[in-house]
């Protein structure tokens, strides 16, 4: 089995979007030292679609991407560092475009398995200037097709990503003209306040410390892991923490306090240490006044949940553990958004960091992958490739499951840690 690598052609918009070289800014949740990173992924198509079986899934979606690149011109801009501050800003010229990879595999999209890494832009994530996004489109011996994408967090969070490629999808089905309007306004919508104030305790949850870069990628890179957890396990889980508690717990919180319990105890953290809980939530509608529906730069604001690796591990019970999940959503109203972004004003240069045994979770169920359909119809799945995630160099990642139950979840750890995390994960098998 081989995967041909193809021609790379650069993408341009169909229309000159502007005429003269400009600057964007960005804002303070887009420049989040956090999320410097570049998130990569892959959306897999069957190609069953008897319509389209003669059409060129390459050629279809270059010429969609060239007509979205008119009112998402800045994704074909590149990402530079300001001299002043070391913040990123975004430049554009005139004639900018996205580039996009041509391949080709000799076999059929069921033998996927171990190319998964091979079907994406892999791009330095430190490197400056940097691309906002650039993809692969990989064809395969059965008609499937593989859309592989790198995209910069500092431009947009997954939600942007989405609203982008479903304007792309629209193109694609033949649409004129996408149904959302992008908005940029980035610093005029989340900048900072003047002067910049700090009303909301963001020093409980956030550190300095500007010796410290929070990927530091570890030696052995961490082994991705794969789980299909069923929809009796996640019920019989949330319904031990609501006799317990009398709440109800969403699966995120319920299962998220699980596998953050298995991680510690795998590792055998040591009991004191500060260990935390990292996610981001969408503050759109949360803001004063919300933000307005067609915003697709970073719209969620992270959030870290600390406690010591013994409490997480042994002395709290798991349903105290989510309930410390389920109340940290509760802060995340228009002044934590503010505060937060006059926390990244006043201290950007400081190392502003979420701790040092950072375990990050996010949850892609509700994305809108589905929706992004090119005509061939929705992806079969969808694939996360990346490990830099809200200061974690091994993020978990909760997605649908394929066959509609229950839901799969991408964890990466250590090799040797693997059998005790699989271990304790199987205790949810018999709650």
């Amino acid at each position: 089995m081989e995967i041909k690598v193809g021609e790379t052609v650069v993408v341009r918009p169909a229309a000159a979007p502007f005429s003269e070289a400009h600057v964007l800014s960005l804002s303070h949740l887009d420049t989040d030292r956090n999320l410097l990173v570049i998130l990569r992924y892959l959306r897999v198509y069957s190609g069953d679609n008897p319509n389209r079986r003669l059409d060129d899934p390459f050629r279809v979606i270059t010429a969609a991407l060239s007509a979205a690149l008119v009112p998402y011109y800045p994704l074909a801009g590149s990402l530079r560092r300001r001299k002043a501050d070391g913040r990123l800003e975004l430049h554009c010229e005139p004639g900018d475009g996205v580039p996009v990879l041509s391949a080709g595999a000799d076999f059929p999209i069921s033998d996927l398995g171990s190319f998964s890494d091979r079907l994406a832009p892999d791009p330095n994530p430190d490197a400056y200037p940097a691309r906002p996004i650039s993809l692969q489109i990989t064809r395969f011996s059965c008609g499937g097709f593989v859309l592989g994408a790198a995209v910069h967090h500092a431009v947009c969070d997954g939600l942007g990503a989405t609203s982008f490629f479903s304007a792309v999808a629209e193109f694609a089905r033949g649409s004129i003209s996408a149904t959302v309007t992008p908005v940029w306004e980035r610093s005029a919508l989340l900048g900072p306040r003047k002067p910049p104030r700090i009303e909301f305790p963001i020093a409980d949850f956030l550190g300095l410390d500007g010796g410290f870069f929070p990927y530091s990628d570890p030696i052995v890179p961490a082994r991705r892991q794969v789980l299909d957890v069923s929809e009796e396990s996640v019920e019989g889980l949330k319904a031990l923490l609501h006799s317990k508690t009398g709440s109800k717990f969403s699966t995120f919180e319920a299962l998220g306090a699980f596998l953050w319990r298995a991680r510690t105890r795998a590792y055998e953290v040591a009991r004191a240490e500060k260990v935390t809980f990292a996610y981001s939530i969408n503050i759109r509608k949360a803001m004063d006044p919300p933000l307005p529906s067609g915003y697709w730069g970073n719209g969620c604001v992270p959030m870290y949940v600390h406690l010591t690796a013994g409490e997480v591990a042994a002395e709290r019970p798991i349903w105290e553990t989510a309930a410390a999940i389920k109340r940290s959503k509760s802060y995340a109203g228009a002044e934590y958004v503010y505060s937060f972004v006059d926390f990244q004003e006043l201290h950007y240069g400081d190392g502003i960091n979420g701790g040092r045994t950072v375990s990050a979770f996010t949850d892609w169920r509700h994305l809108g992958h589905s929706g992004v359909d090119f005509g061939w119809g929705a992806p079969v799945a969808v694939e996360p490739l990346s490990r830099r995630l809200l200061g974690s160099v091994e993020p978990c990642f909760f997605l649908p499951a394929e066959d509609g139950g229950g839901l799969k979840v991408v964890v990466h750890l250590q090799e040797n840690v693997i059998p005790a995390f699989r271990r304790e994960m199987r205790e949810l098998e018999i709650l």
